[in-house]
Protein backbone atom coordinates (compact mmCIF):
# COMPACT_ATOMS: atom_id res chain seq x y z
CA UNK A 1 0.00 0.00 0.00
CA UNK A 2 1.47 3.40 -0.93
CA UNK A 3 1.67 6.24 1.54
CA UNK A 4 -1.33 8.14 0.14
CA UNK A 5 -3.59 5.12 0.39
CA UNK A 6 -2.34 4.37 3.88
CA UNK A 7 -3.03 7.90 5.11
CA UNK A 8 -6.49 7.76 3.53
CA UNK A 9 -7.28 4.46 5.22
CA UNK A 10 -6.18 5.76 8.61
CA UNK A 11 -8.17 8.97 8.22
CA UNK A 12 -11.29 7.06 7.21
CA UNK A 13 -10.95 4.84 10.24
CA UNK A 14 -10.64 7.78 12.61
CA UNK A 15 -7.39 6.68 14.20
CA UNK A 16 -6.71 10.07 15.75
CA UNK A 17 -4.07 10.09 18.44
CA UNK A 18 -5.77 12.32 20.95
CA UNK A 19 -2.95 13.05 23.35
CA UNK A 20 0.80 12.94 23.69
CA UNK A 21 0.36 10.23 26.33
CA UNK A 22 -0.92 7.82 23.66
CA UNK A 23 2.25 8.36 21.64
CA UNK A 24 4.42 7.20 24.53
CA UNK A 25 2.98 3.69 24.75
CA UNK A 26 4.71 0.82 23.02
CA UNK A 27 1.43 -0.72 21.85
CA UNK A 28 -1.70 0.72 20.26
CA UNK A 29 -4.66 1.04 22.62
CA UNK A 30 -8.04 0.10 21.11
CA UNK A 31 -11.21 0.71 23.14
CA UNK A 32 -14.30 -1.54 22.92
CA UNK A 33 -17.21 -0.16 24.94
CA UNK A 34 -20.00 -2.01 26.67
CA UNK A 35 -23.78 -2.17 26.55
CA UNK A 36 -25.47 1.22 26.12
CA UNK A 37 -29.11 0.81 27.21
CA UNK A 38 -30.19 4.21 25.88
CA UNK A 39 -29.65 2.84 22.35
CA UNK A 40 -32.53 0.42 22.87
CA UNK A 41 -34.82 3.43 23.23
CA UNK A 42 -33.32 5.75 20.59
CA UNK A 43 -30.76 4.51 18.07
CA UNK A 44 -28.61 7.67 18.03
CA UNK A 45 -25.20 8.12 16.46
CA UNK A 46 -22.99 5.08 17.12
CA UNK A 47 -19.70 6.95 16.81
CA UNK A 48 -20.79 9.82 19.04
CA UNK A 49 -22.11 7.36 21.63
CA UNK A 50 -18.82 5.48 21.55
CA UNK A 51 -16.82 8.64 22.13
CA UNK A 52 -19.11 9.75 24.94
CA UNK A 53 -18.83 6.34 26.61
CA UNK A 54 -15.08 6.75 27.25
CA UNK A 55 -14.92 10.50 27.86
CA UNK A 56 -14.23 10.23 31.59
CA UNK A 57 -10.69 8.92 31.24
CA UNK A 58 -9.76 6.60 28.39
CA UNK A 59 -10.82 8.38 25.21
CA UNK A 60 -7.93 10.84 25.08
CA UNK A 61 -5.41 8.11 25.93
CA UNK A 62 -6.42 5.69 23.18
CA UNK A 63 -5.37 5.26 19.57
CA UNK A 64 -8.65 3.89 18.21
CA UNK A 65 -12.11 2.64 19.16
CA UNK A 66 -14.40 -0.07 17.90
CA UNK A 67 -17.89 1.37 18.32
CA UNK A 68 -20.99 -0.80 17.99
CA UNK A 69 -24.76 -0.42 18.57
CA UNK A 70 -26.53 -2.16 21.44
CA UNK A 71 -29.69 -2.62 19.37
CA UNK A 72 -27.94 -5.22 17.17
CA UNK A 73 -26.57 -8.74 17.83
CA UNK A 74 -22.89 -9.63 18.05
CA UNK A 75 -22.98 -12.42 15.47
CA UNK A 76 -25.15 -10.24 13.21
CA UNK A 77 -24.69 -6.61 12.23
CA UNK A 78 -22.31 -5.79 15.07
CA UNK A 79 -19.81 -8.15 13.45
CA UNK A 80 -20.55 -7.43 9.79
CA UNK A 81 -21.29 -3.70 9.81
CA UNK A 82 -19.20 -2.35 12.69
CA UNK A 83 -16.43 -4.76 13.74
CA UNK A 84 -15.32 -6.06 10.34
CA UNK A 85 -14.74 -2.64 8.70
CA UNK A 86 -12.51 -1.66 11.62
CA UNK A 87 -10.51 -4.89 11.54
CA UNK A 88 -10.09 -4.61 7.78
CA UNK A 89 -8.84 -1.03 8.05
CA UNK A 90 -6.50 -1.95 10.92
CA UNK A 91 -4.94 -4.69 8.77
CA UNK A 92 -4.70 -2.57 5.63
CA UNK A 93 -2.94 0.23 7.51
CA UNK A 94 -0.65 -2.12 9.51
CA UNK A 95 -2.08 -0.42 12.57
CA UNK A 96 -1.44 -3.34 14.92
CA UNK A 97 2.09 -4.08 13.75
CA UNK A 98 3.51 -2.67 17.04
CA UNK A 99 0.93 -4.80 18.88
CA UNK A 100 -2.61 -3.83 19.87
CA UNK A 101 -4.01 -3.94 23.38
CA UNK A 102 -7.80 -4.02 23.49
CA UNK A 103 -9.19 -2.20 26.52
CA UNK A 104 -12.76 -3.38 27.01
CA UNK A 105 -15.54 -2.55 29.42
CA UNK A 106 -18.53 -4.72 30.30
CA UNK A 107 -20.00 -6.29 27.11
CA UNK A 108 -16.92 -5.13 25.22
CA UNK A 109 -15.29 -8.17 26.84
CA UNK A 110 -17.69 -10.44 24.94
CA UNK A 111 -17.26 -8.51 21.68
CA UNK A 112 -13.47 -8.84 22.04
CA UNK A 113 -13.74 -12.59 22.56
CA UNK A 114 -15.73 -12.90 19.35
CA UNK A 115 -13.09 -10.83 17.54
CA UNK A 116 -10.25 -12.94 18.93
CA UNK A 117 -11.98 -16.13 17.81
CA UNK A 118 -12.64 -14.93 14.26
CA UNK A 119 -10.29 -12.13 13.17
CA UNK A 120 -7.54 -14.36 11.79
CA UNK A 121 -9.96 -16.34 9.58
CA UNK A 122 -11.86 -13.26 8.43
CA UNK A 123 -8.74 -11.34 7.45
CA UNK A 124 -6.92 -14.24 5.82
CA UNK A 125 -10.04 -15.03 3.75
CA UNK A 126 -9.92 -11.42 2.55
CA UNK A 127 -6.26 -11.77 1.64
CA UNK A 128 -5.15 -9.64 4.59
CA UNK A 129 -2.78 -10.19 7.51
CA UNK A 130 -4.29 -11.01 10.92
CA UNK A 131 -3.97 -8.42 13.66
CA UNK A 132 -1.22 -8.60 16.24
CA UNK A 133 -3.37 -8.45 19.40
CA UNK A 134 -1.01 -8.89 22.35
CA UNK A 135 -3.48 -8.62 25.27
CA UNK A 136 -6.88 -7.42 26.36
CA UNK A 137 -7.50 -5.40 29.50
CA UNK A 138 -11.05 -6.34 30.48
CA UNK A 139 -12.61 -3.93 32.96
CA UNK A 140 -15.81 -5.18 34.65
CA UNK A 141 -15.94 -7.87 31.97
CA UNK A 142 -19.33 -9.29 31.02
CA UNK A 143 -17.94 -12.17 28.98
CA UNK A 144 -19.76 -14.56 31.30
CA UNK A 145 -23.03 -12.71 30.84
CA UNK A 146 -25.22 -10.82 33.29
CA UNK A 147 -28.25 -12.11 35.16
CA UNK A 148 -29.84 -8.70 34.55
CA UNK A 149 -30.00 -9.52 30.84
CA UNK A 150 -31.72 -12.82 31.64
CA UNK A 151 -34.21 -10.91 33.78
CA UNK A 152 -34.89 -8.25 31.13
CA UNK A 153 -35.44 -10.75 28.32
CA UNK A 154 -37.64 -12.94 30.53
CA UNK A 155 -39.82 -9.98 31.47
CA UNK A 156 -40.08 -8.88 27.83
CA UNK A 157 -41.06 -12.39 26.74
CA UNK A 158 -43.60 -12.74 29.55
CA UNK A 159 -41.85 -15.68 31.26
CA UNK A 160 -41.06 -13.65 34.39
CA UNK A 161 -43.76 -12.09 36.54
CA UNK A 162 -43.58 -8.30 36.77
CA UNK A 163 -43.08 -7.01 40.30
CA UNK A 164 -42.22 -3.64 41.78
CA UNK A 165 -38.73 -4.87 42.74
CA UNK A 166 -38.04 -6.17 39.22
CA UNK A 167 -39.37 -2.94 37.73
CA UNK A 168 -37.08 -0.88 39.97
CA UNK A 169 -34.02 -3.00 39.09
CA UNK A 170 -34.56 -2.93 35.35
CA UNK A 171 -35.47 0.75 35.19
CA UNK A 172 -32.37 1.62 37.23
CA UNK A 173 -30.12 -0.42 34.93
CA UNK A 174 -31.73 0.50 31.62
CA UNK A 175 -32.49 4.09 32.51
CA UNK A 176 -36.14 3.81 31.50
CA UNK A 177 -39.00 1.48 30.66
CA UNK A 178 -38.25 -1.86 29.04
CA UNK A 179 -39.21 -1.74 25.37
CA UNK A 180 -39.57 -4.31 22.60
CA UNK A 181 -36.01 -3.83 21.33
CA UNK A 182 -33.66 -6.35 22.98
CA UNK A 183 -30.59 -6.33 20.70
CA UNK A 184 -27.41 -7.38 22.47
CA UNK A 185 -29.35 -8.21 25.65
CA UNK A 186 -29.95 -11.63 24.07
CA UNK A 187 -26.18 -12.13 23.79
CA UNK A 188 -25.71 -10.96 27.39
CA UNK A 189 -27.92 -13.69 28.84
CA UNK A 190 -25.58 -15.86 30.91
CA UNK A 191 -25.97 -19.10 28.92
CA UNK A 192 -25.81 -17.30 25.57
CA UNK A 193 -22.72 -15.30 26.54
CA UNK A 194 -20.89 -18.38 27.74
CA UNK A 195 -21.61 -20.20 24.48
CA UNK A 196 -20.39 -17.38 22.23
CA UNK A 197 -16.84 -18.11 21.00
CA UNK A 198 -15.97 -19.77 24.34
CA UNK A 199 -12.66 -21.35 23.30
CA UNK A 200 -10.68 -19.18 20.86
CA UNK A 201 -7.52 -20.81 19.50
CA UNK A 202 -5.49 -17.65 20.10
CA UNK A 203 -3.47 -17.59 23.33
CA UNK A 204 -4.00 -13.87 23.90
CA UNK A 205 -3.94 -13.09 27.65
CA UNK A 206 -7.18 -11.59 28.96
CA UNK A 207 -6.30 -9.50 32.00
CA UNK A 208 -9.22 -8.83 34.35
CA UNK A 209 -9.96 -5.76 36.51
CA UNK A 210 -12.86 -6.17 38.92
CA UNK A 211 -15.03 -4.06 41.21
CA UNK A 212 -17.30 -5.02 44.10
CA UNK A 213 -19.34 -1.91 44.91
CA UNK A 214 -22.98 -1.91 43.89
CA UNK A 215 -24.69 0.69 41.74
CA UNK A 216 -28.28 1.95 41.52
CA UNK A 217 -28.66 2.00 45.34
CA UNK A 218 -28.31 -1.77 45.37
CA UNK A 219 -31.60 -2.61 43.61
CA UNK A 220 -29.90 -4.74 40.93
CA UNK A 221 -27.63 -6.80 43.20
CA UNK A 222 -30.29 -9.26 44.49
CA UNK A 223 -30.70 -10.55 40.92
CA UNK A 224 -26.97 -11.17 40.34
CA UNK A 225 -25.22 -14.31 41.59
CA UNK A 226 -22.41 -13.84 44.09
CA UNK A 227 -20.49 -10.62 44.64
CA UNK A 228 -21.17 -8.03 41.95
CA UNK A 229 -20.40 -4.51 40.76
CA UNK A 230 -24.04 -3.61 40.24
CA UNK A 231 -24.23 -5.09 36.72
CA UNK A 232 -22.09 -8.23 36.45
CA UNK A 233 -21.22 -10.91 38.97
CA UNK A 234 -17.74 -11.97 40.00
CA UNK A 235 -18.19 -15.19 38.02
CA UNK A 236 -18.13 -13.04 34.87
CA UNK A 237 -15.80 -10.16 35.71
CA UNK A 238 -13.10 -12.46 37.13
CA UNK A 239 -13.32 -14.67 34.03
CA UNK A 240 -14.71 -17.72 35.83
CA UNK A 241 -15.44 -20.78 33.68
CA UNK A 242 -18.90 -21.23 35.21
CA UNK A 243 -21.68 -19.28 36.82
CA UNK A 244 -21.82 -19.52 40.61
CA UNK A 245 -22.05 -17.38 43.74
CA UNK A 246 -18.38 -16.46 43.92
CA UNK A 247 -17.05 -13.92 46.40
CA UNK A 248 -13.53 -13.25 45.12
CA UNK A 249 -11.23 -13.79 42.15
CA UNK A 250 -8.64 -15.36 44.47
CA UNK A 251 -8.69 -18.16 47.05
CA UNK A 252 -6.06 -16.26 49.06
CA UNK A 253 -7.33 -12.69 48.89
CA UNK A 254 -10.54 -10.85 49.74
CA UNK A 255 -11.86 -7.91 47.73
CA UNK A 256 -10.73 -5.53 50.47
CA UNK A 257 -7.16 -6.82 50.23
CA UNK A 258 -7.23 -9.01 53.34
CA UNK A 259 -4.86 -11.94 52.97
CA UNK A 260 -6.95 -14.91 54.05
CA UNK A 261 -8.47 -18.05 52.61
CA UNK A 262 -11.58 -17.39 50.51
CA UNK A 263 -13.68 -20.53 50.34
CA UNK A 264 -16.14 -19.00 47.89
CA UNK A 265 -13.58 -17.75 45.36
CA UNK A 266 -13.67 -18.53 41.64
CA UNK A 267 -12.32 -22.07 41.34
CA UNK A 268 -11.57 -22.21 37.62
CA UNK A 269 -11.08 -19.73 34.81
CA UNK A 270 -11.76 -19.52 31.10
CA UNK A 271 -8.62 -20.17 29.02
CA UNK A 272 -6.00 -17.39 29.28
CA UNK A 273 -8.16 -15.30 31.63
CA UNK A 274 -6.07 -13.81 34.44
CA UNK A 275 -7.53 -11.68 37.24
CA UNK A 276 -5.18 -8.80 38.04
CA UNK A 277 -6.75 -6.14 40.27
CA UNK A 278 -9.80 -6.07 42.56
CA UNK A 279 -11.32 -2.97 44.13
CA UNK A 280 -13.88 -3.34 46.90
CA UNK A 281 -15.22 0.21 46.46
CA UNK A 282 -15.31 0.35 42.66
CA UNK A 283 -18.63 -0.17 40.88
CA UNK A 284 -19.30 -1.14 37.27
CA UNK A 285 -19.19 2.41 35.99
CA UNK A 286 -16.68 3.99 38.37
CA UNK A 287 -13.96 1.59 37.21
CA UNK A 288 -13.72 3.74 34.07
CA UNK A 289 -13.53 7.11 35.80
CA UNK A 290 -10.49 9.25 36.67
CA UNK A 291 -11.25 9.48 40.38
CA UNK A 292 -10.05 7.16 43.13
CA UNK A 293 -12.73 5.16 44.94
CA UNK A 294 -10.67 3.12 47.40
CA UNK A 295 -7.53 1.05 47.73
CA UNK A 296 -6.99 -1.74 45.23
CA UNK A 297 -5.54 -5.20 45.75
CA UNK A 298 -3.67 -7.43 43.29
CA UNK A 299 -4.71 -11.01 42.61
CA UNK A 300 -1.63 -11.16 40.38
CA UNK A 301 0.92 -8.36 40.29
CA UNK A 302 2.47 -9.46 37.01
CA UNK A 303 1.42 -11.09 33.73
CA UNK A 304 2.98 -10.97 30.29
CA UNK A 305 1.49 -9.92 26.98
CA UNK A 306 1.53 -12.35 24.06
CA UNK A 307 4.67 -10.60 22.80
CA UNK A 308 6.42 -10.98 26.15
CA UNK A 309 6.18 -7.53 27.75
CA UNK A 310 5.46 -7.47 31.47
CA UNK A 311 2.28 -5.91 32.86
CA UNK A 312 3.38 -5.20 36.41
CA UNK A 313 1.89 -3.65 39.55
CA UNK A 314 3.97 -2.84 42.60
CA UNK A 315 2.36 -3.95 45.87
CA UNK A 316 2.91 -3.63 49.60
CA UNK A 317 1.57 -5.38 52.70
CA UNK A 318 0.00 -3.57 55.62
CA UNK A 319 -0.80 -5.04 59.03
CA UNK A 320 -3.91 -3.90 60.85
CA UNK A 321 -5.28 -4.80 64.29
CA UNK A 322 -3.65 -6.32 67.34
CA UNK A 323 -2.91 -9.78 68.69
CA UNK A 324 -5.51 -12.37 67.61
CA UNK A 325 -7.37 -9.65 65.69
CA UNK A 326 -4.31 -8.78 63.61
CA UNK A 327 -4.71 -9.11 59.83
CA UNK A 328 -2.48 -8.54 56.82
CA UNK A 329 -3.67 -6.65 53.76
CA UNK A 330 -2.17 -6.49 50.26
CA UNK A 331 -2.48 -3.23 48.36
CA UNK A 332 -1.29 -1.83 45.05
CA UNK A 333 1.08 1.11 45.34
CA UNK A 334 -0.54 4.49 44.59
CA UNK A 335 -4.05 3.01 44.78
CA UNK A 336 -4.79 5.29 47.74
CA UNK A 337 -4.53 8.25 45.38
CA UNK A 338 -4.89 6.97 41.79
CA UNK A 339 -8.04 5.60 40.17
CA UNK A 340 -8.25 2.01 38.97
CA UNK A 341 -8.15 3.22 35.36
CA UNK A 342 -5.01 5.25 36.09
CA UNK A 343 -3.32 2.21 37.59
CA UNK A 344 -4.23 0.15 34.53
CA UNK A 345 -3.04 2.72 32.02
CA UNK A 346 0.24 3.30 33.87
CA UNK A 347 0.94 -0.46 33.70
CA UNK A 348 0.83 -0.52 29.88
CA UNK A 349 4.44 -0.71 28.60
CA UNK A 350 5.93 2.56 27.37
Amino acid sequence: MNIIKRVTAIAALGLTLCSTAAYSKEHKIVLIHGFQPQQLIADGDVTASGQDYWKGYWNDLSDARIDWPSYERIEGKIATDYVWPKLKAFSESNFCDPGCIFVTHSTGDLVARYIIDNQETWLENAGLAPLNIVATFDIAGAGGGSELADLAVSVAQGTESWTFIIEAALEAWLGGDLGDEMGVLHDLKVNNARQLAPLPDARIPRLRFVGDATEYLGVTSPFIQGNDDGVVGTHSSCGGNRQARFGSCSTQLAFNGKISYQGNAVSGFMPYHYPMLMGEKYSHGSLLEPWQAGKVTAVSNQENTLSGESIHFNTYTKTSGWWIWKSNYLYVENSASDSMSTLIYDAIPN
